[in-house]
């Protein structure tokens, strides 16, 4: 076992490249694991990193990607199913898989990402394989950190950049009313987290829901937006109803733009319980979604 080498799956993906970072920063060693053997241009000569190519789906490969390391956390994430990925596949039996290959390594720290709003009674099946995932991790390893961010922002985010693009119509299309509240949250403190949570010193709580340090409305972060891009938009509010029958047609196309799993999140409030490890906990104070935002926007 490496002293302190962590294996990150979905180390290549939004929230994974972000860990990989904040990783070498705490002075990990870092073995990227996914499908692509490719390292991030601009890490291609760190000392400290090397890249395992691993599908989560085979249990040879997942076992190689944790052989001799000290921890590993699970940044692998499916938003839309394919032909051959199914969220069951990725966020529960995937997520079985890495545990059970941890436990069987004797890793000391396994750091399964999920999401706040995780649901067993979901109709999302989305939301409910987030769910089963988290119990299917903590039956192969009870030792298992969970981590559940709020929805995810930061430079190159789908979030705001999504938010952005409706900037260029003439009305702003609502979820609802727009009072769903979020407590969005900048990649870069989740991807600390996850470091702090791989110190030798294990944590006190187990599972840990992180949101930023607003919550806004979803009407607010719309506006805060358009003030930023300067531009000024009537808002129009839509019945979730309305949205679900837009999403069940986009459905039909390759990549949607919307789905019924996103809408399901949107129709419940996004923020932490604060019962539950936070970033105090941690000792990290997360970035103002209002202060951050002129990084996280495209140029216009």
């Amino acid at each position: 076992m490496h002293p302190n080498l962590i294996t990150v799956f979905g180390g290549t993906g939004f929230l994974g490249s972000a860990t990989v970072h904040e990783l070498l920063n705490a002075g990990h060693a870092v073995r990227i694991a996914s499908r692509h053997p490719t390292l991030p241009a601009t890490l291609q000569d760190h000392p400290r990193l090397e890249h395992c190519r691993a599908d989560i789906r085979d249990d040879a490969e997942v076992a190689r990607a944790v052989e001799g390391a000290w921890g590993v956390v699970n940044a692998v994430s499916l938003y839309v199913e394919q032909r051959d990925l199914r969220f069951t596949t990725i966020h529960v039996e995937g997520a079985a898989r890495l545990a059970r290959e941890a436990q069987k390594a004797s890793l000391e720290r396994v750091i399964q990402i999920s999401g706040i709003g995780t649901d067993i009674r979901s109709p999302s099946p989305y939301i409910r394989a987030r769910a089963e995932g988290e119990a299917a991790v903590l039956r192969a390893c009870p030792s298992a950190i969970i981590v559940r961010p709020s929805v995810l922002f930061g430079p190159g985010d789908a979030f705001v950049r999504n938010l952005a693009s409706l900037a260029a119509l003439p009305v702003i299309p609502l979820f609802g009313r727009g009072n769903t509240r979020l407590q969005p949250v900048h990649v870069t403190d989740i991807a600390r987290a996850s470091a702090k949570l791989c110190a030798d010193e294990p944590p006190t709580q187990h599972t840990f829901e992180l949101g930023g340090a607003d919550i806004l409305t979803y009407r607010q972060i719309v506006t805060l937006v358009l003030t930023q891009l300067g531009r000024k938009r009537p808002m129009l509010p839509i019945p979730f109803t309305v949205w679900h029958a837009l999403a069940a047609v986009a459905s039909l196309l390759p990549n949607p733009p919307l789905t019924r799993d996103q809408l399901y999140l949107m129709q419940q409030d996004n923020i932490a319980n604060p019962t539950l490890g936070s970033f105090p906990n941690l000792g990290i104070t997360p970035h103002s979604f209002e202060q951050s935002l002129p990084d996280c926007l495209p140029p216009h």
